[in-house]
Protein backbone atom coordinates (compact mmCIF):
# COMPACT_ATOMS: atom_id res chain seq x y z
CA UNK A 1 0.00 0.00 0.00
CA UNK A 2 2.84 2.36 0.86
CA UNK A 3 4.48 1.70 -2.51
CA UNK A 4 1.27 2.51 -4.37
CA UNK A 5 0.96 5.79 -2.47
CA UNK A 6 4.54 6.64 -3.44
CA UNK A 7 3.77 5.85 -7.08
CA UNK A 8 0.63 8.00 -6.96
CA UNK A 9 2.80 10.81 -5.59
CA UNK A 10 5.21 10.22 -8.48
CA UNK A 11 2.34 10.57 -10.96
CA UNK A 12 1.13 13.70 -9.21
CA UNK A 13 4.55 15.38 -9.25
CA UNK A 14 5.16 14.36 -12.86
CA UNK A 15 1.81 15.80 -13.98
CA UNK A 16 2.44 19.03 -12.08
CA UNK A 17 5.72 19.41 -13.94
CA UNK A 18 4.20 18.44 -17.28
CA UNK A 19 1.29 20.83 -16.83
CA UNK A 20 3.67 23.68 -16.05
CA UNK A 21 6.22 23.02 -18.80
CA UNK A 22 4.23 21.16 -21.44
CA UNK A 23 6.68 18.28 -21.12
CA UNK A 24 8.56 15.90 -18.79
CA UNK A 25 5.73 13.63 -17.50
CA UNK A 26 7.39 10.57 -19.00
CA UNK A 27 10.91 11.71 -18.11
CA UNK A 28 10.05 12.31 -14.47
CA UNK A 29 7.92 9.19 -14.02
CA UNK A 30 10.39 6.86 -15.76
CA UNK A 31 13.35 8.25 -13.85
CA UNK A 32 11.65 7.78 -10.48
CA UNK A 33 10.42 4.29 -11.42
CA UNK A 34 13.95 3.27 -12.39
CA UNK A 35 15.20 4.53 -9.02
CA UNK A 36 12.49 2.41 -7.37
CA UNK A 37 13.92 -0.68 -9.09
CA UNK A 38 11.39 -1.18 -11.90
CA UNK A 39 12.79 -2.79 -15.08
CA UNK A 40 13.29 -0.29 -17.96
CA UNK A 41 10.81 -1.90 -20.37
CA UNK A 42 8.17 -2.32 -17.66
CA UNK A 43 8.70 1.28 -16.51
CA UNK A 44 8.26 2.68 -20.02
CA UNK A 45 5.28 0.41 -20.73
CA UNK A 46 3.52 1.36 -17.50
CA UNK A 47 4.17 5.08 -17.98
CA UNK A 48 2.81 5.04 -21.53
CA UNK A 49 -0.30 3.11 -20.52
CA UNK A 50 -0.97 5.68 -17.79
CA UNK A 51 -0.33 8.47 -20.28
CA UNK A 52 -3.26 7.31 -22.40
CA UNK A 53 -5.55 8.59 -19.66
CA UNK A 54 -3.61 11.71 -18.71
CA UNK A 55 -3.02 12.84 -22.31
CA UNK A 56 -6.68 12.26 -23.17
CA UNK A 57 -7.74 14.52 -20.30
CA UNK A 58 -5.12 17.11 -21.25
CA UNK A 59 -6.11 17.00 -24.93
CA UNK A 60 -9.79 17.56 -24.18
CA UNK A 61 -8.94 20.49 -21.91
CA UNK A 62 -6.68 22.08 -24.53
CA UNK A 63 -9.33 21.57 -27.21
CA UNK A 64 -11.99 23.31 -25.12
CA UNK A 65 -9.68 26.28 -24.54
CA UNK A 66 -8.82 26.54 -28.23
CA UNK A 67 -5.17 25.57 -27.79
CA UNK A 68 -5.04 22.88 -30.50
CA UNK A 69 -3.91 23.26 -34.11
CA UNK A 70 -5.48 20.16 -35.67
CA UNK A 71 -3.42 20.48 -38.84
CA UNK A 72 -0.22 20.11 -36.79
CA UNK A 73 -1.75 17.29 -34.72
CA UNK A 74 -2.67 15.23 -37.76
CA UNK A 75 0.78 15.66 -39.34
CA UNK A 76 2.83 14.89 -36.24
CA UNK A 77 0.74 12.24 -34.47
CA UNK A 78 0.89 9.48 -37.10
CA UNK A 79 4.71 9.60 -37.58
CA UNK A 80 5.01 9.83 -33.81
CA UNK A 81 2.89 6.71 -33.41
CA UNK A 82 5.07 4.83 -35.91
CA UNK A 83 8.25 5.92 -34.09
CA UNK A 84 6.78 5.02 -30.69
CA UNK A 85 5.71 1.56 -31.86
CA UNK A 86 9.18 0.92 -33.29
CA UNK A 87 10.85 2.18 -30.11
CA UNK A 88 8.66 -0.01 -27.91
CA UNK A 89 9.50 -3.03 -30.05
CA UNK A 90 13.23 -2.31 -29.79
CA UNK A 91 13.16 -1.77 -26.02
CA UNK A 92 11.08 -4.93 -25.49
CA UNK A 93 13.68 -7.04 -27.30
CA UNK A 94 16.61 -5.82 -25.18
CA UNK A 95 17.51 -7.51 -21.93
CA UNK A 96 17.06 -5.60 -18.69
CA UNK A 97 20.84 -5.40 -18.12
CA UNK A 98 21.41 -3.90 -21.57
CA UNK A 99 18.31 -1.66 -21.50
CA UNK A 100 19.11 0.03 -18.17
CA UNK A 101 22.18 2.00 -19.34
CA UNK A 102 20.57 2.69 -22.73
CA UNK A 103 17.47 4.17 -21.14
CA UNK A 104 19.52 6.06 -18.53
CA UNK A 105 21.69 7.56 -21.30
CA UNK A 106 18.60 8.81 -23.16
CA UNK A 107 17.10 10.28 -20.00
CA UNK A 108 20.46 11.83 -19.04
CA UNK A 109 20.73 13.47 -22.48
CA UNK A 110 17.19 14.81 -22.34
CA UNK A 111 17.75 16.10 -18.81
CA UNK A 112 20.88 17.92 -19.96
CA UNK A 113 18.87 19.33 -22.85
CA UNK A 114 16.30 20.69 -20.39
CA UNK A 115 19.11 22.36 -18.42
CA UNK A 116 20.50 24.04 -21.53
CA UNK A 117 17.11 25.04 -22.87
CA UNK A 118 15.81 26.68 -19.68
CA UNK A 119 19.15 28.31 -18.83
CA UNK A 120 18.53 30.83 -21.61
CA UNK A 121 15.49 32.71 -22.93
CA UNK A 122 13.56 30.88 -25.63
CA UNK A 123 12.51 32.79 -28.72
CA UNK A 124 8.75 32.56 -29.05
CA UNK A 125 7.98 35.39 -31.48
CA UNK A 126 6.05 34.31 -34.55
CA UNK A 127 7.41 34.96 -38.01
CA UNK A 128 4.30 33.81 -39.90
CA UNK A 129 3.83 30.99 -42.34
CA UNK A 130 2.77 27.39 -41.79
CA UNK A 131 4.77 24.41 -40.64
CA UNK A 132 5.34 21.98 -43.47
CA UNK A 133 4.74 18.26 -43.36
CA UNK A 134 8.34 17.52 -44.32
CA UNK A 135 9.35 19.14 -41.01
CA UNK A 136 6.56 17.74 -38.82
CA UNK A 137 6.83 14.16 -40.12
CA UNK A 138 10.51 13.50 -39.26
CA UNK A 139 10.11 15.42 -36.00
CA UNK A 140 7.23 13.18 -34.92
CA UNK A 141 9.08 10.02 -35.99
CA UNK A 142 12.21 10.88 -33.97
CA UNK A 143 10.27 12.17 -30.95
CA UNK A 144 8.08 9.06 -30.87
CA UNK A 145 11.05 6.68 -31.04
CA UNK A 146 12.94 8.54 -28.30
CA UNK A 147 9.79 8.68 -26.18
CA UNK A 148 9.26 4.90 -26.23
CA UNK A 149 12.89 3.84 -25.82
CA UNK A 150 13.64 6.40 -23.12
CA UNK A 151 10.38 6.17 -21.20
CA UNK A 152 9.73 9.80 -22.11
CA UNK A 153 10.85 12.44 -24.56
CA UNK A 154 7.88 13.33 -26.74
CA UNK A 155 7.47 16.75 -25.14
CA UNK A 156 11.18 17.61 -24.67
CA UNK A 157 11.86 16.82 -28.35
CA UNK A 158 8.71 18.10 -30.06
CA UNK A 159 7.78 21.15 -27.97
CA UNK A 160 11.10 23.08 -28.21
CA UNK A 161 11.38 22.33 -31.94
CA UNK A 162 7.95 23.81 -32.60
CA UNK A 163 8.56 26.78 -30.31
CA UNK A 164 11.89 27.68 -31.89
CA UNK A 165 10.32 27.51 -35.37
CA UNK A 166 8.48 30.70 -34.41
CA UNK A 167 5.39 29.78 -36.46
CA UNK A 168 2.98 28.89 -33.64
CA UNK A 169 1.76 30.50 -30.46
CA UNK A 170 3.29 28.85 -27.38
CA UNK A 171 -0.13 27.85 -26.03
CA UNK A 172 -0.99 26.11 -29.31
CA UNK A 173 2.40 24.37 -29.38
CA UNK A 174 1.82 22.87 -25.93
CA UNK A 175 -1.82 22.05 -26.67
CA UNK A 176 -1.05 20.38 -30.01
CA UNK A 177 1.88 18.37 -28.61
CA UNK A 178 -0.14 17.19 -25.60
CA UNK A 179 -3.11 16.24 -27.78
CA UNK A 180 -1.02 14.27 -30.29
CA UNK A 181 0.73 12.46 -27.42
CA UNK A 182 -2.46 10.47 -26.83
CA UNK A 183 -1.93 8.68 -30.17
CA UNK A 184 1.79 8.23 -29.44
CA UNK A 185 1.14 6.74 -25.99
CA UNK A 186 -1.47 4.36 -27.42
CA UNK A 187 0.89 3.17 -30.18
CA UNK A 188 3.73 2.64 -27.70
CA UNK A 189 1.40 0.65 -25.42
CA UNK A 190 0.42 -1.60 -28.34
CA UNK A 191 4.12 -2.15 -29.12
CA UNK A 192 4.88 -3.08 -25.51
CA UNK A 193 1.82 -5.35 -25.40
CA UNK A 194 3.09 -7.27 -28.44
CA UNK A 195 6.68 -7.37 -27.20
CA UNK A 196 6.14 -8.02 -23.50
CA UNK A 197 2.62 -9.38 -23.22
CA UNK A 198 0.20 -8.38 -20.52
CA UNK A 199 2.74 -9.20 -17.81
CA UNK A 200 4.90 -6.31 -19.04
CA UNK A 201 2.39 -3.83 -17.64
CA UNK A 202 2.43 -3.27 -13.90
CA UNK A 203 -1.28 -2.51 -13.54
CA UNK A 204 -1.11 -1.30 -9.92
CA UNK A 205 1.69 1.05 -10.97
CA UNK A 206 -0.35 2.24 -13.96
CA UNK A 207 -3.40 2.89 -11.76
CA UNK A 208 -1.35 4.78 -9.18
CA UNK A 209 0.35 6.95 -11.81
CA UNK A 210 -2.97 7.63 -13.49
CA UNK A 211 -4.72 8.62 -10.27
CA UNK A 212 -1.89 10.93 -9.26
CA UNK A 213 -1.81 12.50 -12.73
CA UNK A 214 -5.56 13.13 -12.83
CA UNK A 215 -5.48 14.73 -9.39
CA UNK A 216 -2.60 17.00 -10.39
CA UNK A 217 -4.07 18.12 -13.73
CA UNK A 218 -6.15 21.00 -12.31
CA UNK A 219 -3.42 21.92 -9.82
CA UNK A 220 -0.89 22.39 -12.63
CA UNK A 221 -2.78 25.46 -13.84
CA UNK A 222 -2.29 27.00 -10.41
CA UNK A 223 1.37 25.96 -10.19
CA UNK A 224 2.27 27.55 -13.51
CA UNK A 225 1.07 30.91 -12.12
CA UNK A 226 3.22 30.57 -8.99
CA UNK A 227 6.46 28.93 -10.15
CA UNK A 228 8.13 30.35 -13.29
CA UNK A 229 8.59 27.70 -15.97
CA UNK A 230 12.17 28.92 -16.50
CA UNK A 231 13.19 27.88 -12.97
CA UNK A 232 11.09 24.73 -12.85
CA UNK A 233 12.57 23.45 -16.11
CA UNK A 234 16.15 23.97 -14.91
CA UNK A 235 15.37 22.32 -11.57
CA UNK A 236 13.75 19.25 -13.16
CA UNK A 237 16.59 18.92 -15.68
CA UNK A 238 19.15 18.79 -12.88
CA UNK A 239 17.24 16.11 -10.98
CA UNK A 240 16.98 13.93 -14.10
CA UNK A 241 20.69 14.36 -14.90
CA UNK A 242 21.94 13.50 -11.41
CA UNK A 243 19.56 10.55 -10.99
CA UNK A 244 20.44 8.89 -14.28
CA UNK A 245 24.15 9.63 -13.87
CA UNK A 246 24.03 7.21 -10.95
CA UNK A 247 22.83 4.40 -13.24
CA UNK A 248 25.42 5.22 -15.91
CA UNK A 249 28.31 5.26 -13.43
CA UNK A 250 27.16 1.97 -11.93
CA UNK A 251 26.89 0.29 -15.34
CA UNK A 252 30.39 1.54 -16.25
CA UNK A 253 31.84 0.10 -12.98
CA UNK A 254 33.42 3.43 -12.08
CA UNK A 255 34.40 3.46 -8.40
CA UNK A 256 36.80 5.36 -6.21
CA UNK A 257 37.09 9.14 -6.55
CA UNK A 258 35.48 9.17 -10.00
CA UNK A 259 31.92 9.10 -8.68
CA UNK A 260 32.14 11.98 -6.20
CA UNK A 261 34.07 14.10 -8.70
CA UNK A 262 31.46 13.40 -11.37
CA UNK A 263 28.60 14.23 -9.01
CA UNK A 264 30.35 17.44 -7.94
CA UNK A 265 30.84 18.55 -11.55
CA UNK A 266 27.23 17.77 -12.43
CA UNK A 267 25.98 19.60 -9.34
CA UNK A 268 28.11 22.61 -10.26
CA UNK A 269 26.66 22.56 -13.77
CA UNK A 270 23.15 22.34 -12.31
CA UNK A 271 23.83 25.35 -10.06
CA UNK A 272 25.22 27.32 -13.00
CA UNK A 273 22.11 26.49 -15.05
CA UNK A 274 19.86 27.69 -12.22
CA UNK A 275 21.79 30.97 -11.97
CA UNK A 276 21.54 31.49 -15.73
CA UNK A 277 17.83 30.65 -15.60
CA UNK A 278 17.28 33.32 -12.93
CA UNK A 279 19.17 35.87 -15.02
CA UNK A 280 17.22 34.93 -18.16
CA UNK A 281 13.96 35.25 -16.24
CA UNK A 282 14.93 38.71 -14.98
CA UNK A 283 15.95 39.85 -18.46
CA UNK A 284 12.67 38.59 -19.91
CA UNK A 285 10.61 40.36 -17.25
CA UNK A 286 12.63 43.57 -17.68
CA UNK A 287 12.14 43.48 -21.45
CA UNK A 288 8.39 43.00 -21.02
CA UNK A 289 8.22 45.88 -18.53
CA UNK A 290 10.11 48.17 -20.89
CA UNK A 291 7.86 47.17 -23.78
CA UNK A 292 4.75 47.88 -21.69
CA UNK A 293 6.17 51.25 -20.66
CA UNK A 294 6.96 52.13 -24.26
CA UNK A 295 3.40 51.26 -25.35
CA UNK A 296 1.89 53.39 -22.58
CA UNK A 297 4.28 56.34 -23.09
CA UNK A 298 2.29 58.17 -25.85
CA UNK A 299 -0.82 58.22 -23.66
CA UNK A 300 1.09 59.41 -20.62
CA UNK A 301 2.89 62.40 -22.17
CA UNK A 302 2.56 65.43 -19.83
CA UNK A 303 0.75 68.48 -21.11
CA UNK A 304 2.74 71.63 -21.91
CA UNK A 305 3.17 73.90 -18.87
CA UNK A 306 0.59 76.68 -18.77
CA UNK A 307 1.67 80.35 -18.62
CA UNK A 308 0.74 82.47 -15.55
CA UNK A 309 -1.74 84.48 -17.65
CA UNK A 310 -3.46 81.34 -18.83
CA UNK A 311 -3.72 80.05 -15.26
CA UNK A 312 -5.34 83.28 -14.07
CA UNK A 313 -7.72 83.33 -17.01
CA UNK A 314 -8.72 79.74 -16.32
CA UNK A 315 -9.41 80.41 -12.66
CA UNK A 316 -11.55 83.50 -13.47
CA UNK A 317 -13.51 81.54 -16.07
CA UNK A 318 -14.16 78.76 -13.59
CA UNK A 319 -15.49 81.13 -10.90
CA UNK A 320 -17.43 83.27 -13.32
CA UNK A 321 -15.58 86.43 -12.21
CA UNK A 322 -15.07 89.02 -14.96
CA UNK A 323 -11.54 89.92 -15.83
CA UNK A 324 -11.26 93.55 -14.80
CA UNK A 325 -8.22 95.68 -15.26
Amino acid sequence: MRKLLVLALVGLVAQLIDGSLGMAYGLTSSTLLLVAGVAPAAASASVHLAEIGTTLAAGVAHWRFGNVDWRVVTRIALPGAIGAFAGATVLSSISTEAAAPWMAAILFTLGAYLLIRFARPLRTDRVGGRLRGRFLGPLGLVAGFVDATGGGGWGPVATPALLVSGRMEPRKVIGSVDTSEFVVAAAASVGFLIGLGTEGFLLPTVAALLIGGLIAAPLAAWLVRIVPAQLLGAAVGGVIVLTNARTLLRSADLDGPVRPITYALLAAGWLAALVLAVRALRRTRLARAEAATAEAAPDALPAAPATPAAVVAGELAATGTPNRR
